[in-house]
């Protein structure tokens, strides 16, 4: 068998195993696995499986995961998701279509706590969707805002994916975060544009003027302060110097802790709930880890990747259309697999390909700014149909809007994630701006 049929047999063997409805984790673990045995044989399997899942569990960097993600939780289970969006409704009622603006904003402001897209999105459209609706807010606009909103969780640091580039491509997380801040509020900013434009070329999806919209007071800002504190200790700490990103998320869960004490809604049935869940998606997302090991280790075996990077060499193509190629691969891979798998699979074949490319820049700015790229593509798979995961989970939470309608909703928000995507592609000056400031 040749090695481009073995590589073909794996690939198709995993796609199979997911038609059946097998986890992501076991489609590519159930592939690897034969593809592996096939070549080396049952005993270096065996011999492989020991090894590498004590070598990827026993890793510091990646404890990083599991504290990131349990500060998500206690963010929303303590009732700061309702604080921020009173605050930013607070602050932009005074515009045509505010509230979804203020939905964005709020958004933004708790993936900064958060670094989930999908927890992001599921949190905030449970305080907005209401409010939304009850000011004359149509299901399309409602449902399509809060499903892109919730990509800001994971554009805006910290973020889960972009810990997991760092970790495969062996980049510094610190640099990435930087990296990843000024085009998260691009991002950011180009979804209120995209609702300040939709509103008015496309009248009766947002009233003319918000009715008894909320004032901006003291009390208003007083309600993020806890928030902002955390961000402060966290970020502030992290670029200054006094501990690692890893410290840092474990200050974070901590700080994030006590501001949700301060709230005084963290129940004891609310705090265990915190753990749990964060037990849980720790589990799956190492599964993951495992699974694509074992892909990527069999793919390693048939000198497919190696190959691969070869022959790209050799067609002589100019680089950034080498990359346009790869993040168009990403969308049309985001309609069958969720990020972190597309991620774990996909970055040990493609990073060593955009590496080996001259960009004129240092290979390190060079693997940031691929890192962004990949993220900013990884966003648009979270909305774009047939799947687009935020999207189905939003709308699962707004019960009288058809799936058809949030995926329209959702068509402003992809034109904005188009043009940002190809300013960031063009332009890498404007990801690499930050980065030059840490050390």
């Amino acid at each position: 068998m040749t090695p481009i049929t073995l590589a073909l047999l794996i690939f198709g063997l995993m796609l199979g195993l997911m038609a059946l409805r097998a986890p992501i984790a076991i489609a590519m673990a159930g592939a690897g696995a034969v593809g592996y045995g096939l070549q080396a044989g049952w005993l270096p399997l065996a011999n492989f499986l020991n090894n590498q899942a004590f070598a990827r569990f026993a890793s510091y960097d990646l404890s990083v995961i599991p504290l990131f993600i349990l500060m998500g939780h206690f963010a929303t289970q303590g009732g700061i998701s309702r604080a921020l969006f009173g605050f930013a409704s607070a602050l932009m009622s005074r515009f045509q279509g505010g509230l979804a603006m203020a939905a964005v904003l709020a958004s933004a402001a708790f993936g900064a706590i958060c670094g989930s897209s999908v927890a992001t999105a599921a949190t905030i459209t449970s305080v907005a969707l209401p409010e939304m609706r009850r000011h004359g807010y149509s299901g399309r606009l409602a449902t399509g805002t809060l499903a892109a909103g919730g990509t800001l969780g994971i554009l805006i640091p910290p973020s889960v994916p972009l810990v997991i580039y760092a970790i495969l491509a062996e980049q510094n997380i610190a640099k990435l975060f930087a990296a990843a801040m000024v085009p998260g509020i691009i991002a950011m900013l180009g979804y209120m544009l995209a609702i300040a434009v939709y509103v008015r070329l496309v009248p009766g999806h947002a009233p003319a003027k918000e009715q008894a919209a909320p004032a901006f007071t003291l009390q208003s800002l007083w309600g993020i302060l806890p928030i902002a504190t955390v961000f402060a200790i966290v970020f502030g700490g992290i670029y200054g110097g006094i501990f690692t990103p890893t410290e840092g998320a474990a200050v974070g869960a901590a700080s994030t802790l006590v501001a949700a004490l301060f709230k005084r809604e963290l129940t004891w049935a609310k705090l265990a709930q915190c753990f749990y869940a964060t037990a849980e998606n720790s589990a799956m997302i190492f599964l993951i880890f495992i699974g694509a090991d074992l892909m990527n280790a069999s793919l390693a075996l048939t000198q497919i990747p190696n190959q691969l990077a070869s022959v790209v060499r050799g067609w002589g193509l100019a680089p950034l259309m080498v990359v346009s190629a790869i993040l168009l691969f990403y969308m049309v891979l985001g309609a069958v697999m969720d990020e972190l798998s597309m991620l774990l699979l996909t970055i040990p074949i493609f990073f060593p390909i955009v590496i080996g490319l001259d960009f004129g820049l240092l290979q390190e700015s060079v693997a940031i700014w691929f890192g962004i790229m990949v993220l900013m593509t990884v966003g648009f798979g979270m909305l774009a149909p047939p799947v687009g995961l935020n999207v189905y989970v939003v709308n699962s939470m707004a019960k009288d809007v058809p799936i058809a309608e949030s995926y329209r909703g959702v068509m402003p928000f992809l034109i904005s994630d188009t043009l940002r995507t190809l300013l960031l592609l063009f332009f890498p000056g404007i990801s690499l701006w930050l980065v030059k400031f840490v050390g």
